[in-house]
């Protein structure tokens, strides 16, 4: 009498791992999985890309504010009609005060989330840019609250972030983008030419493959 009844060979069918892969339901990701995968690809898979594209952004925007200083101080322009560049044909870039916090938020959230990616003493001059911008952010959130609400510190007939009260807001903001471009710059560099233990802990391609040592 033969052993493969109806019965037998379903459970041979449930143990088989074929049977097993194929009938369990695939898991879908959850909001942790794509938070996961999306940090990956920003600092692992595409991190080289994205300092780069960063990069552009905090550049073009450094040199509006170095433009303005130019206008200010070499062309002898008066002060409302020194507006940069793109302020020129869009004055609102310059005026709007959302326009300047938003910016000042994007590029919070910029060394945040490429934070992860670094190590060693990259990933330390990255930090200092990173605390940098938090206080930056912070004075363009005091002049974005005083322009909604209509209430300006000290009394001035303009908003004014705390610092602002001691210098001119057009020299200041430009030290302070100066000053967080300087160490992100220093990181950027850094991250390319790590040295070894730094390149053993680095899961992107950044620095490229290790240099050969001579024979």
């Amino acid at each position: 009498m033969s052993d493969d009844s109806p019965t037998t060979a379903s459970v041979k069918a449930s143990e088989s791992p074929e049977a097993t892969e194929t009938d369990a339901p695939a898991r879908r990701p959850n909001l942790a999985d794509r938070y996961h995968r999306g940090m990956d690809v920003l600092n692992v898979d595409r991190h080289r890309l994205c300092l780069q594209l960063y990069l552009v952004i905090v550049i073009a925007h450094w040199a509006e504010h170095i433009a303005q200083a130019v206008q200010i101080y070499v062309f002898d322009w008066p002060l409302a009609e020194a507006r940069g560049v793109l302020g020129i044909p869009f004055p609102w870039l310059v005026t709007s005060e959302w326009m300047h916090y938003g910016y000042a938020l994007i590029m919070l959230i910029g060394l945040l989330l490429l934070l992860p990616g670094f190590t060693g003493r990259a990933r330390t001059w990255w930090t200092v840019s990173l605390l940098i911008q938090v206080w930056h952010h912070f004075e363009h959130l005091i002049l974005l609250v005083q322009v909604s609400n209509g209430v300006h510190l000290g009394g001035g007939d303009a908003p004014s972030s705390l610092i602002q009260l001691l210098i001119p807001r057009v020299e200041l903001h430009l030290f302070y983008n100066t000053l967080v471009f300087v160490p992100m710059a220093v990181a950027m560099y850094l991250h390319s030419r790590p040295n070894p233990a730094e390149r053993e802990a680095m899961r992107c391609s950044c620095a490229g493959d290790p240099p050969r040592s001579g024979r």
